[in-house]
């Protein structure tokens, strides 16, 4: 609970303020309409993570105003799929913190520490064409606080290469496995370890990949039991996915 909501209810209860004026506060203060965009001031205090911006089809200005809008707020200021160029102008605009492989910009407030959870995420990349993505799981996880590992190019071509790093997969709390092609390595994954496992099937592939959709496929009739599948190319909701099944552990 936010320490403004905390302090508009307790001066309801000392009769500071009646009940009808307080609700026109958290209306007016729940979101803010810049006018091309309203923000949900409240989402963090509802949900547990702050609105994170999606930069494709935003402006480098509008991108810039939003972060500078949530930072003023006191919260950490994300935006994903923003591209170098645009990146590039947001970063002028204000001072914010450019991450080209996960394709990401960022904002903290002045003093701010990212919360030190007890809980590890493994992200688990087939090959290195999926990194952007595995990246963007990986930076959203430890943008809420989880520690994460990195797992790269341990795809089924070669599945050795799996199988000697699974000591540090059996660390992690989480798995995160990102893979294109035919989209096997979720299921091998799931069938080796115990943790929940969040499949990102990717746009890597020939022909017959059909931009993501067979390994989306693949990953939702895997015969490992259990597994949880995000859209293609998904790693930010692949993160988002690892930090509510944390969370609610805790």
């Amino acid at each position: 609970m936010s320490s403004d909501l905390i302090a508009l209810l307790e001066a309801v209860a000392k009769g500071g303020i009646s009940v009808v004026e307080a609700a026109e506060r958290l209306r007016a203060t729940r979101d803010t309409d810049l006018g091309f965009a309203v923000v949900d001031d409240e989402r963090a205090a509802r949900t547990g993570t702050p609105e994170v911006v999606y930069g494709a089809g935003k402006s480098a200005e509008q991108i810039a105003a939003l972060l500078d809008h949530l930072v003023s707020k006191g919260q950490p200021a994300l935006a994903t799929r923003v591209e170098p160029e645009k990146a590039a102008r947001v970063v002028e605009l204000c001072g914010a913190t450019h991450e080209p492989v996960p394709r990401m910009v960022w904002r903290v407030p002045e003093g701010y520490e990212p919360p030190a959870r007890e809980g590890a995420v493994a992200v688990v990349a087939a090959g290195t064409s999926d990194l952007p993505v595995a990246e963007e799981a990986a930076r959203t996880a430890e943008w809420y606080g989880w520690r994460v590992a990195r797992v790269h190019d341990v795809g089924v071509a070669g599945l050795h290469r799996l199988l000697a790093r699974l000591p540090v997969l059996r660390e992690a709390d989480v798995l995160i496995v990102v893979a294109g092609m035919e989209g096997a390595l979720p299921s091998v994954v799931a069938g080796l370890l115990p943790q929940p496992v969040v499949a990102v099937p990717t746009s890597v592939g020939y022909g017959s990949h059909l931009g993501g959709l067979t390994p989306l496929f693949a990953m939702l009739n895997s015969c490992a039991s259990g597994i949880t599948v995000v859209n293609v190319d998904n790693g930010f909701g692949a993160a988002q996915a690892a930090h509510r099944i944390l969370a609610g552990k805790r």
